[in-house]
């Protein structure tokens, strides 16, 4: 079990001292949990409490990210699903997730084992039983599935890949300081469970889309967004639509996979508060 951090501590003891509702940020691949710092001091002021926890071993700063590629491999989406469990269940009161793309799929997770109060998943990455599988995902994944020894490794994308997958809807000049700014090695691990999901009867990507304790649920999905698009966005909201709960799916127009931290992240974050604020 992975150890939660110093910095993880503090910020759900913080979070228990408030009394407010917490929020829960969780990020994807290629990205650290500073990604959600706009998005946490923007929640933070319309009263909720953020905790924005790493992956497993995470290094606390792209810097270090960068130079310590090691850290970030081997991370599959069940030891990082049993982390972020750990985390919530040492909050006082149970939290609203929001989570984007690999993150988007793990709230979705916790949410239905009961551990949401309400859940946004932003472009989640599929679970199984969603079949759809665009070429432009296939693309975005290509720079990890090419190799199988990336299984077990951490890859970092090169800048035109990073373009497509994350940055197709910005300018030449943002994309760049997008990837400059933001951009780390990720574990290949999710990837390879996600590409054989609906293969493996004991993959760790599944969840209960009719779960009476799932509650509340948006998924959004970026009009433009190349390694979740619109067609695997509404495939886990269709596997999930009839759950008693609220299920609802938004499609965000001019909006790529990048859309938690390029410069239209305002709208999104709007969307998924406007949201939570109807359920907390």
């Amino acid at each position: 079990m992975a150890i939660i951090t110093d910095h993880e501590s503090q910020q759900i003891a913080d979070a228990n001292a408030t009394g407010r509702t917490p929020v829960v940020f969780v990020h994807g691949l290629w990205l650290l949990a500073s990604s959600w710092d706009r998005w946490a001091d923007m929640f933070d002021e319309a009263g909720y409490a953020p905790v924005r926890p790493g992956w497993p071993d995470d290094p606390e700063t792209v810097e270090q990210a960068r130079a310590n590629q090691r850290a970030l491999a081997s991370k599959t989406v069940g030891r990082v699903a049993a982390h972020l469990e750990e985390i919530v269940g040492r909050l006082e009161r149970k939290p609203a997730l929001v989570g984007h793309s690999v993150g988007g799929l793990l709230v979705q997770m916790l949410a239905a084992e009961g551990l949401a109060e309400v859940t946004v998943a932003i472009d989640p990455a599929p679970f199984r039983g969603v079949l759809a599988l665009p070429l432009s995902a296939l693309r975005a994944a290509g720079p990890v599935l090419a190799n199988p020894l990336n299984r077990t490794r951490a890859v970092s994308l090169s800048y035109r890949q990073f373009r497509y997958a994350f940055a197709n809807a910005v300018s030449e000049q943002e994309a760049r300081e997008l990837y400059d700014t933001f951009a780390v090695p990720a574990p290949g691990a999710p990837l390879f469970q996600a590409a054989f999901a609906n293969a493996n009867p004991w993959t760790q990507l599944k969840l209960d889309g009719a779960s009476a304790a799932r509650g509340p649920l948006l998924i959004t999905s970026g009009e433009k967004d190349n390694t979740v698009p619109w067609a695997i966005a509404n495939a886990a909201y269709r596997r999930q639509k009839r759950n008693e709960a609220v299920t609802e799916i938004v499609e965000i127009a001019g909006r790529g996979h990048g859309l938690t931290i390029d410069s239209g992240w305002r709208e999104v974050a709007d969307t998924a508060l406007a949201f939570v604020k109807r359920f907390t």
